[in-house]
């Protein structure tokens, strides 16, 4: 049987000892995992876009986290940050976990004062979206091949909490109704992240008193918490560096790591503006603009 338990939150695995293996089967049919991230990692240099996946689809986990790594040795690009994805029932119980991560890129990072809306690059024919998010940022290098983390073992991995606007997007339309392993495999849908400011009391505080909110076009579309992150942000953070500790890509001191979507994940299209506003802590603004290509 596949083992996608390996990413799951409470499950560890030996390292690997020899290459992995980049073709998987499932009902006859064959994901390559190379193939994929070739054809997605080109979309993406295009700004292009998909009606479907190309190629089949990935099975399992296991096999969109060995697309996610090839594609990322294809792009051209610093990994800064990783974010943090919430998979529902009942598809956490059949791809066994209940989160997912994806690289955050260097020139994708943007620090915000919430002074200006800042334009954001999107695939304008794909998916977008926008999320408030909770971003950790580490103070230290974390350890590879360590299975065991808690929410308090990853506290303190913690440099500091930011307010931030995950941007969501994909060449790949309707992506998220492809389910966890093609989110994976596509930079877990990531396009970028905008960082706040920081939350300087976030020991002391109850999840429940960092309060957000969301708005398109100025119409309310979302309100949550850091309580409405499942078992708080920390758990995000711990599900982070623990997958990718054993995936051998443990993080990295100056990694910044989003926590999940704290008022819903909110589709907007182009030339329309986006605010996300953290009570007592600022308000966010961006407007997406069309991707272009790059090299």
């Amino acid at each position: 049987m596949t083992p996608v338990s390996l990413y799951n939150t409470g499950a560890g695995f030996a390292p690997v000892k020899e290459g992995p293996c980049l073709v998987s089967t499932l009902n006859g049919k064959d994901f390559d995992a190379r193939a994929s991230a070739t054809e997605l990692v080109k979309a993406r240099r295009a700004a292009g876009w998909f009606e479907e996946y190309p190629g089949s689809p990935p099975p399992d986990l296991q096999a969109a986290y060995r697309c996610q790594d090839e594609a990322i040795g294809l792009w051209n690009d610093r990994v800064a940050g990783w974010k943090v994805g919430w998979i529902s029932e009942p598809l956490s119980e059949k791809f066994g976990a209940q989160r997912l991560v994806g690289p955050i890129f260097e020139r994708s990072l943007r620090r915000a004062d919430g002074a200006v809306a800042i334009e954001v690059p999107v695939f304008a024919r794909g998916f977008a979206a926008i999320e408030a998010e909770f971003v950790f940022q580490l103070a230290k290098d974390a350890p590879a091949n360590v299975g065991d983390w808690s929410a308090e073992t990853a506290r303190g991995f913690v440099k500091g909490m930011f307010v931030g606007i995950e941007i969501a997007s994909s060449p790949l339309r309707n992506i998220n109704d492809f389910g966890p392993a093609v989110v994976v495999s596509d930079f877990g849908n990531n396009a970028g992240l905008l960082v706040g400011p920081e939350i300087a009391d976030w020991q002391s505080r109850a999840l429940d008193s960092l309060r957000c909110e969301s708005r398109i076009d100025g119409a309310v579309v979302g309100r949550g918490t850091a309580a409405s992150v499942d078992g708080g942000p920390l758990s995000a953070l711990a599900f982070a560096l623990r997958c990718n500790s054993l995936r051998g890509r443990p993080l990295r001191a100056g990694d910044y790591v989003t926590t999940g979507a704290a008022t819903g994940v909110h589709e907007i299209a182009v030339g329309q503006t986006a605010e996300a506003h953290f009570n007592g802590v600022g308000t966010l603004r961006c407007v997406p603009v069309p991707m272009t290509p790059v090299t």
